[in-house]
């Protein structure tokens, strides 16, 4: 039954399960090159290092390994777990449907593709949970898509109108997309329709996987490194901006009443 079988035992027919567990390898090291390689274009390994160093000499007082650790979990708890950098609140449920949503269709999808390659008995529950992370990545992909990238909402631009920086979303949106349609056409068991859409659906994951140097996917490791260091900063007494720009609570404006 569709939803609740295992997505992948259709594309069985056509290429072996160890084929398919080798792209996710060759993926998860695409990820990795790709987010080495733009730390070392962008320099940013060098710049956390340098911010480092200034931050210990300019530090007003050292910070105990309990309080760098309580700094760590409230950053863990604010910007990584509940997206609160985002002042505006559709951005934030947005962001959250997005993240937790590929969080768990990737794992759901290495469970799947490494634990039952073929097993025709998987547990029902493993293609239900990839199919909720693939919708939550759907809603809030495509919401924020047409509805609350910058460009849209304040410069009044044509979703239509694409530039680099939607290289990620546009990759995973078209990833997530064509893995559910597969899903949906494996039904009707046509041998050809089976291999067009999975075809399509591996063009645009090794799209998504493979420009992490370009796109914003990488942002994802960034970010909580940049809010811890200056969350850091601002406990040490180095930092050099404004309490109001420094990262954590009470960084977005009263709403008005």
């Amino acid at each position: 039954m569709v939803f609740t079988d295992n997505p992948f035992i259709p594309a069985t027919d056509f290429l072996p399960p160890s084929y398919l567990q080798a792209y996710i390898v060759l993926m998860v090291l695409a990820v990795v090159a790709g987010t080495v390689f733009d730390l070392h274009r962008k320099r940013s390994a060098e710049f956390f290092a340098r911010q480092q160093q200034r931050s210990r000499v300019a530090a007003v007082r050292q910070l105990s390994g309990a309080e760098m650790a309580a700094i760590a979990a409230r950053t863990l708890a604010n910007e990584v777990a509940t997206s609160g950098e985002f002042c505006n609140r559709s951005r934030r449920v947005s962001h959250l449907l997005m993240s937790y949503g590929f969080v768990l269709y990737l794992v759901t999808t290495l469970v799947l593709v490494f634990g039952y390659p073929a097993d025709p008995h998987t547990p029902a529950v493993l293609p239900v949970l990839w199919n909720v992370g693939i919708l939550m990545v759907l809603v809030g992909g495509y919401w924020f898509f047409f509805f609350l990238r910058v460009n849209v909402a304040h410069d009044g631009h044509s979703p239509w109108r694409l530039v680099r920086a939607d290289l990620f979303i546009v990759a995973l949106l078209a990833s997530v997309t064509f893995a559910l349609i597969f899903e949906v056409v494996t039904v009707a068991q046509n041998t050809l329709a089976n291999r067009v859409f999975f075809g399509l659906y591996i063009l645009f994951s090794t799209l998504l996987f493979g420009s992490v140097a370009w796109s914003k996917f990488a942002h994802m490791f960034y970010k909580p490194a940049v809010a811890l260091q200056r969350r850091l900063e601002e406990a040490n007494g180095s930092s050099d901006l404004p309490a109001s720009a420094t990262a954590g609570e009470g960084r977005c404006p009263p709403s008005p009443t």
